[in-house]
This record gives C-alpha cells, structure tokens and sequence, in this order.
C-alpha cells in the first residue's frame, strides 16, 4: 500500500472543477417514488420472505448533481412503520426530512406515506439511504450518488461507475430478528454476505450463473467502485484478484488518491476507489470476506461473497483455467481494517472550510457493554444472569430510543418532560484502563464496571460551537471496533490509534492539514479517534454506532444545536409535506 504523489495535480483539477461548477448548469429537482413491500427470494436451498423498495435489492439508486433537490415519495405496503433515512447528507436546516425513526420522525405506518424534500449542496461522491427502524435497513437499501457540477472529476473520468453494495444475507424474517435482539438474544446469525444482493458460488444451493454479481470490464479501462457496507454486523474486507485499486473518495468527500490491493469498509462506510482492467482478457473473482474480532467469540461464523470480473473477449470457461481467487486475510485479523482506515487522508480542496483549531467543547466517550435488570422497578442481586439484560453504553449510559414520539417533535414544540434530558456526561464515571483484555471475560474487574443505567440522555450546543470527541473503544464485555455515525454532520478525523488515548501525547499526531472528512469514523478495536466539527446545522441530530445490535443495545444518543442569530441559521417550521406523530407512535394521515 502506498501514498500516490499525484495530489497536487488533483488540486489543479479541483480547482478547475470549481471553475466548471460555476459554469454549469441550473440545478435540477429529481423525483423518485420508493414503494416499500415484501417479497420472496430464494436462496441457500430455501424461500425467504424479505422486505425491498420497487422490488429491487439493494433498492434503486438516487443519481444526482451537486445542488440538485431531491424528492422522494415513499409509500409503505408493509405491515409495520419504517422511515428511510439519506445516510450523510448534510441535510442543512432540512432536520425534518433526516429520516431517523422517533428521533426526527414517527415512522409511516402501514399503508401511509410519506414525502421527503431536501436540497444536496456542496457534497460529491457516494453516499446511500437506507430504512432507519428495526432492521430493515439490510435488505432496503441502495446508494445515493452525487456527481460533480460541469462533469468534472479530479481524477480521469472512469468509463462506468458501480454500485458494490455489501451485505448481509438473513434466512430469519427481519422484524422477528429485531424482536429477539430487544429481549437481549444476540445469538442469530446471518448465513452469507452479499454482493449487490447476490451470495456467490461458494453457499450451499448456489453456483447458478444468476447467484453471483458480475461486473464486465473492457481491458484498458478505468472503473469507478462505489462500495457500500449496509450489513448489519460486520465490518468488510473486499479484493479483486490480480487488481488493484485507487481510493479517491469517502463518505461524500475526496480523498488524496491511495494505491491499495484491499479495501476495508465498516458499516455505514461508502468508499470510492478506481480500478484499471489491466489483467489479461480472463474471468476475475471479487470477494467480500466478513471481519470479526476473535473476542468474545471466535466461534462466529465466516460471512463470506464471492462475484466475477469478466473481461470482453474472454471466453466463457476462461480458456479451461481455473478463475483466480485473492488471498483474503483471516476473519480474526483486525489490523488490516486499522492499517487501511488510519491511511486515508482528504484531498485539500479550494472551497472546504478549514479545520476549526480552537474547541469549546471537548467530549471524551467510552463505548461499551454493560447490564441493567430487566424489571427496571427491580435491582438486580446478581449480574450477567437471567434478571439482567446485556446493553450497550456510552459513558456507562444506554440510550432509551423513544417508541411513541419524535425527539425533533417535542424539541421544536419544547415538549420535552418526560421525553429526554440533556445531562449526557461528557466523560466516563470511573476512569479505567480501558483496554485491559481482561474486561472481555466476566470477572471481578469487569463486574465492578458492568451495572450501568439506560436513559434518553441527550447534548445540547449552541451555534457555532467547535465541538471535539474523543471516542475510545473498550474491552469492557466486547472487543468490536465502532463505526460512529452522526446525522446532519461531517466532522473531521484528525487521528486514529490502539490502545488508550493519552490526552498529553496523542494531541501531537492530530492531522490539521489534510484530514478525512467523514460522516462515519471508523474507531478501530480497544483503540480510539478524534474528530472535530463546528455545530452549524440547527436540529436534532442522533449519534450512534452503526453495527445495528449496537444500535438497538443503546449505543447512540442525540445532539441539540441551537438555532444562531439569523432566520438563515435557524431550523424553519416543519415543512408542509412533514406528518407528525399520531397517538399511536406513527405519523398521523
């Protein structure tokens, strides 16, 4: 893996880029319909019931220009509420349309529909919309792509662009699987990964032609590879074989341009990479391998997804020769994920704000397990029993999701007794080592840390804050890595790193020159990342991890920013298409 030294030749085309932009044409509305249903599809032997928009999986692409408006009519033929959510656009002073369920909106309810209107500005690349309750999100899905004003990339303009959406393949019916995951059972698996909905030829009942993904390639062109994570559990790694690739962007975003044989993408991560048809006219397989932690249960299955490179001109059982298959790392072996991630800088651009060098607010968060009783009016004798429930914590708090009303709601209309509070601590209650392996067994350590409480605890901030958090991954019951996502915001990674953040030395590594700017920051397994962004899009804003048991355990909360000074810099009313939430915790008709 290496730095490619052509950086200074893409701020050129960026700066010609932004010339075209200003030249380019008016900006368009696009308009999309998503009917959200179910359907059957059989694999692995057998018929699954599973949930998709159009009919599609992943689901349809939203293709637009950066200023583009983007409105999509979402009508729900399911038998329970969803919301769909647009994974990392900035949704400036559009909260309302963010899509995240009982945080900005009661979600639709069966036969209902619903209107999202928001502008995208000053964002390009690949991002992805997805269904944002229970989860849905694994099978409705699909990618959100921005394109360049005036066309013009700072890169050659590849011949195609692809879609790569990873995932999870779940014989288990979805909502049951979200059930099981609220009563504390963690124990379901999915039995594949996917490539743009496809298994591969490695799974039993599978080796059809139609099981795997195939990408066909004209030797001597340029691809452009938007990979997506929309799994539920696991980080990916992702190789062709005899190829490599040129990582140019992420999360909405360039990057400078890094030379890699591998690609690894959390959940929640959208990666462009370039990639030369530059082998021999042949057949190529691409492989998606899941990647777990080897604690605390190296028992965990494989998940794994195996498509096609297929050149023109090759021939159909290329040449009688066996199709070449990429080594892959182990399953267990975290570093590769870190050693990718903490390689990735931004590309400077002529129009991005700088990075804010001042902080109001710095917040230290600890991301962790713990327990609590599962009659809460009760406590518990014991721990890590049957009388307790396994939770996840930031800063030992696990948050209450409301199941009958919108954060947002009851913020705008400051109804919020009873709902939420706004005494989220910003650091642990007990500092620790939070590394120690010891903490992944129970035991005497561990059980002194584990009680924890669960609460809808929020952080508010005024306009124009400049806001640091250090997020540090523990091994207190756990040793996953934590992919943090926050809605309304890119923030940027000044620095990554294993083991304990050192608040004397780590400062010295942070990156102000030319760090990501990402919506999701991957941090790395009992290690940590800092990121700083400065709060000026006014709303309700949720954080949370993005593995969904994460999610559902209560590793998440939401931020408040103020409104600032002018009606510019204030959340406007609710727009008139916005339905709010009925008795009944769904929207009203």
């Amino acid at each position: 893996m290496e730095k490619l030294s052509i950086a200074a030749t893409m701020f050129c085309a960026l700066v010609l880029a932004a010339l075209a932009a200003a030249a380019g044409g008016e900006a368009a509305v696009v308009e999309h319909t998503f009917v959200v249903h179910e359907m059957n599809q059989t694999h692995l032997c057998n018929t699954t019931k599973i949930y998709v928009v159009n009919g599609q999986l992943p689901g349809p692409t939203i293709d637009i220009t950066d200023g583009d408006t983007v409105v999509v009519h979402v009508i729900n033929r399911l038998p329970h509420g969803l919301t769909i959510h647009w994974h990392g656009v900035r949704q400036m002073r559009s909260c309302w349309s963010d899509g995240a369920g009982f945080v900005t909106e009661c979600p639709i309810p069966p036969g209902g529909d619903h209107v999202y209107h928001f502008n995208v500005t000053g964002q390009v690349g690949t991002l992805w919309w997805h269904a944002h309750v229970t989860c849905l999100r694994a099978t409705v899905a699909g990618a959100f792509i921005i394109r360049p004003k005036g066309g013009m990339y700072p890169f050659p303009t590849p011949a195609k662009d692809v879609p790569i959406i990873i995932g999870e393949w779940w014989q288990l019916d979805l909502v049951e699987l979200d059930r099981r995951m609220h009563d504390g059972n963690f124990d379901d698996n999915p039995l594949s990964a996917t490539i743009n909905g496809k298994l591969g030829d490695l799974s039993n009942c599978s080796g059809k032609p139609e099981e795997s993904f195939v990408l066909d390639v004209v030797r001597g062109k340029t691809y452009l590879l938007r990979i997506v994570n929309t799994a539920l559990f696991s980080e990916y790694y992702f190789k062709v074989a005899g190829h490599t690739f040129t990582v140019v962007g992420a999360d909405g975003y360039y990057l400078t341009p890094y030379k890699t044989d591998m690609v690894t993408v959390a959940p929640g991560e959208a990666i462009d990479v370039l990639m030369a048809a530059d082998g021999l006219p042949a057949h190529y397989h691409m492989v998606a391998l899941a990647n777990q932690p080897p604690e605390p249960d190296p028992q965990i299955p494989g998940f794994v997804s195996r498509g096609l490179i297929r050149y023109a001109g090759s021939s159909h059982n290329n040449n009688g020769l066996q199709v070449p298959t990429p080594l892959m790392p182990s399953q267990h072996n975290t570093m590769p994920s870190y050693y990718f991630h903490s390689n990735l800088t931004g590309l400077a651009h002529p129009d991005r704000h700088r990075v804010p060098m001042h902080v109001d607010e710095r917040l230290f968060f600890t991301l962790g397990l713990g327990s609590i009783c599962r009659d809460t009016n009760k406590t518990c004798q014991r721990r890590r029993s049957p009388e307790t429930i396994v939770v996840a914590t930031m800063n030992n708090v696990s948050f209450r999701h409301p199941t009958n009303t919108s954060l947002l709601e009851r913020y705008y209309d400051k109804r919020t007794s009873g709902v939420y509070t706004e005494d989220l601590p910003d650091h642990p209650p007990h500092p620790y080592n939070y590394t120690d392996r010891s903490l992944i067994p129970p035991g005497p350590l561990e059980e002194a840390l584990e009680p924890t409480s669960k609460a809808t605890k929020l952080r508010r901030f005024r306009y124009n804050t400049s806001v640091e958090i250090i997020f540090q991954s523990t091994a207190l019951l756990q040793s996953d890595s934590n992919p943090m996502h926050l809605h309304g915001y890119d923030f940027f990674v000044l620095a990554t790193g294993l083991g304990n953040y050192n608040p004397k030395t780590d400062p010295k590594k942070f990156n102000y020159h030319n760090p990501q700017l990402r919506n999701t920051v991957h941090v790395p397994r009992t290690g940590w990342a800092v990121v700083r962004f400065v709060t000026d899009n006014p709303g309700m804003w949720y954080l949370h991890c993005h593995f969904e048991f994460h999610i559902i355990m209560g590793m998440a909360t939401a931020f408040i920013v103020e409104n600032g000074p002018t009606s510019e810099t204030s959340l406007p009313p609710p727009p008139p298409e916005f339905k709010r939430c009925g008795a009944n915790g769904l929207t009203q008709p």
